[in-house]
């Protein structure tokens, strides 16, 4: 006989269920199967069931919480936040850049910060799209190539399908990117369909995708994807990420940096 309990009622399984996603952000069929007392055939139902009212996205196994508000802070706003951290970010990704690397640059507070530390670099050429960044090197410091689009003016990020054109003629040793939000199995995540359309383009020319962003990134999953695990070659981050996620990263083939 088996070991679940059908009769269950199916309001109160829900949300139970909605406590743990609420709480652990990232959920396994299995798992919630044996948390629950029931079937992996009703765990999956559940899910897309929840999953059809918005509340979260199913994902190979399981199933990942979805960012409730859409909400973006301003460009300047961004920046304030965790200013420190985002600098010794910047200060480990510097030290990823060769002489003679194409580097694109992304649109993130914390690759802005990067861009600070290049203004004395000629030796390198750089791409972007992002305002802030061209404005950053526009009195000197290395070549640079403006990549240009839609002005989305939240992000200071050149954006849409006119960047298709220029990107598609280049190739990038290393691009520098930012997210507002990372798990293992949603992947990249941000909150603007057009920006993730040029993200995702400009991680297709690079040689090496680079991921710089502090630990409040890690557990986000917002609305428009633009990137999986397995488009990354590194991610640069602060010592605050717990090791079993920087683990779990590196098992997925990713090189961590902490700093």
């Amino acid at each position: 006989m088996s070991k679940h309990k059908p009769r269950d009622l199916a309001p109160g399984r829900i949300e139970k269920l909605r406590r743990i996603l609420a709480a652990r952000r990232i959920v396994r069929v299995e798992e919630l199967s044996a948390e629950l007392d029931v079937s992996t055939a009703t765990v999956r139902r559940d899910l897309q069931a929840l999953e059809t009212r918005g509340e979260l996205h199913r994902v190979h196994g399981g199933a990942v919480a979805v960012e409730r508000r859409i909400d973006e802070p301003g460009f300047d706003d961004k920046t304030a936040i965790a200013a420190a951290e985002k600098q010794r970010i910047a200060t480990a990704a510097l030290r990823l850049i060769q002489p003679r690397n194409s580097i694109f640059l992304d649109g993130g507070s914390t690759v802005l910060a990067l861009a600070r530390l290049l203004r004395e670099r000629t030796d390198v050429t750089v791409a972007t799209n992002s305002l802030r960044v061209a404005v950053e090197l526009a009195g000197g410091g290395p070549p640079l190539i403006v990549i240009g689009g839609e002005l989305r003016r939240l992000s200071q990020t050149f954006v849409g399908p006119l960047t298709r054109h220029q990107l598609e003629q280049l190739h990038f040793d290393r691009a520098f990117m930012g997210t507002m939000g990372l798990t293992p199995d949603a992947g990249l995540t941000t909150t603007d369909p057009l920006e993730a359309y040029t993200k995702t383009l400009v991680m297709q020319h690079a040689g090496h995708a680079i991921l710089l962003a502090d630990r409040s990134k890690f557990g986000q999953v917002l609305f428009a994807r633009f990137g999986a695990l397995e488009n990354l070659h590194t991610i640069v981050t602060d010592s605050g990420l717990d090791r079993r996620t920087a683990r779990r990263l590196q098992r997925r083939g990713v090189t961590v940096i902490t700093t």
